[in-house]
């Protein structure tokens, strides 16, 4: 390992003892809603599969992605953790993490943009042999400065859809010189992460932060892939009236069958009381659109990086800014119109002072997948060439049936005389 300079958080923080045991506090909380990795820690306690391995983190460090710290952690690896966001993280929980014996902390929150990547590097520094990435910036960093440790890594894995475009772009330059799993494209994260989790704790978050209702709001809903579709679902089942915009046609096609208005920002940016962008790419919302608002709307992003709000452009516009609420930045242009931008632009269900992410049980899912890809590149990892890889099927049914084990869930299986029907072609009419 090579030294860094950059401090743990234990090395951070003056009440250090009271932020280790609220730590402790939330994630055991936490544990107690998540049967997925507590079956998995088992496993992983009684087999050391990662007895050896260094892995390098950059995630949410709030309580849900503790326990799947600790988890990889009790399988015998060491393992560093950083934040990928700069306002998600709980410096409680992080202090919590940092006094496991087999687990190094830098996750802080509200760090500056310098000290976000020197906490990234100082993770890199431990000389990972596996990565776990939230966004992808702890992989673009290995390529860029570090590529000599390459070698050395047997793989990774990516939680969400932002990482995975930016894996799947770098993959298609041919610059991507370790398989990654996309653990965002599994069944098991997209149908209950991105719907379920990204729809409940986003919508919960702007309530909270603002202390407004949903029922009878114009809520514009940028985006109509997984995430999209579940804001835009529970946002109607509150009984907001929910535009879509999209780009896609087919998703475009799907919104309009759903029953949702569905119409160009341009015209969505005259009538939205909320809007909530929900694309992974940038300048959704721009100056053109600042221009059409009414006063006193909600801009707010569920998108994994703050690019998808053009706040430079509206800030251009804007001849006072000041905190409206905690959490609330109000930007009041030259006509008196007040524009209120949510959590500065950033993934509002974790960025919000009051946000605490995704809902319990479905990041037990999603992370119950990462904890199984990464067991699949200690036992595999020689059968994956460098590159984007799905998560193999078996492995994403695995944790839905642990999961409904645990539920008490009983579900039918196929006989033999339908698994060989369903496995053959010479059955005619």
């Amino acid at each position: 390992m090579t030294e860094s300079a950059y401090p743990p958080i234990s090395d951070q923080l003056a009440e250090l003892e009271s932020a280790q045991e609220e730590g402790r506090r939330k994630m055991d909380w936490a544990a107690q809603h998540m049967p997925i990795l507590e079956h998995v820690r088992e496993e992983f306690v009684a087999d050391q599969p990662f007895a050896g391995e260094r892995i390098a983190m950059a995630m949410h460090v709030e309580a849900k992605t503790a326990i799947l710290v600790e988890t990889l952690a009790e399988g015998g690896a060491e393992v560093a953790v950083t934040g990928c966001n700069p306002l998600s993280t709980h410096d409680d929980v992080s202090a919590a993490l940092d006094t496991h014996e087999n687990i190094t902390s830098y996750a802080k929150r509200g760090v500056d943009d310098e000290e976000y990547y020197e906490a990234i590097e100082a993770v890199i520094a431990h000389e990972p042999t596996i990565t776990v990435d939230d966004g992808m910036d702890l992989v673009a960093a290995i390529h860029e400065d570090y590529p000599e440790l390459i070698e050395g890594i047997i793989g990774g894995a990516e939680e969400t859809t932002t990482g995975v475009h930016r894996l799947r772009a770098m993959d298609d330059d041919g610059a991507l010189d370790y398989p990654v799993f996309a653990v965002n494209d599994t069944p098991m994260k997209r149908l209950f992460d991105n719907v379920h989790g990204t729809g409940e704790s986003s919508l919960a978050s702007i309530a909270m932060t603002t202390n407004l209702s949903w029922a009878s709001k114009n809520v514009v809903v940028s985006g109509y892939g997984y995430c999209g579709k579940g804001v835009a679902k529970k946002a109607s089942g509150q009984n907001a009236n929910v535009i879509v915009t999209e780009v896609e046609p087919r998703r475009a096609l799907e919104a309009h069958m759903e029953g949702y208005d569905v119409m160009p920002m341009s015209e969505a940016a005259e009538v939205g009381d909320v809007f909530l962008t929900t694309t992974g790419n940038r300048d959704v919302i721009v100056e053109e659109h600042f221009e059409k608002m009414q006063d006193g709307v909600l801009l707010a992003n569920a998108g994994h990086f703050d690019i998808e709000i053009d706040l430079e452009a509206l800030d251009d516009l804007t001849v006072d800014r000041y905190e409206a609420r905690d959490g609330v930045e109000a930007y009041e242009l030259e006509d008196g119109r007040r524009l209120n931008v949510i959590a500065e632009g950033r993934l509002v269900n974790l960025a919000a002072p009051v946000s605490l992410g995704h809902p319990v049980e479905v990041m037990d899912q999603s992370f119950g997948v990462q904890a199984a890809c990464v067991r699949e590149l200690v036992d595999n990892g020689d059968e994956y060439d460098a590159g984007v890889h799905d998560v193999p099927d078996e492995l994403d049914k695995e944790i839905a049936e642990i999961k409904l084990a645990a539920e008490g869930v009983a579900f039918d299986s196929l006989t033999e005389t339908q698994r060989e029907y369903m496995g053959s072609w010479d059955h005619g009419t």
